[in-house]
């Protein structure tokens, strides 16, 4: 099974009825079928509003490399003997 990520668009609140209803359409036409889209109205009257669509995708594959390397999946052999190795290589250091 794919690893999913949670991914955001934001669109500010000075954009036209119909100009927004048009991205809408566009934005679901466009997201997978599984996505799970939410749409929610975020922020405040200082800082501002925003409407925030979320969904779930799949990682790329230059994000899932990535994380393999910082999750050390990739790091560790498949094999059961690899601590055995690791032990006669340290025999071997002075």
């Amino acid at each position: 099974m794919a690893k999913r990520v949670k991914d955001f668009i934001e669109i500010s609140e000075y954009t036209s009825l119909d100009k927004l209803i048009d991205y809408l359409k566009t934005i679901r036409d466009n997201l997978p079928a599984d996505s799970e889209p939410e749409l929610r109205l975020r922020g405040d009257d200082f800082f501002g509003r925003r409407l925030t669509i979320s969904y779930s995708r799949e990682l790329t594959p230059e994000e899932d490399e990535r994380e393999a390397r910082y999750t050390g999946a990739a790091a560790l052999p498949d094999s059961e003997d690899w601590l055995e190795q690791l032990k006669s290589k340290l025999d071997k250091v002075p």
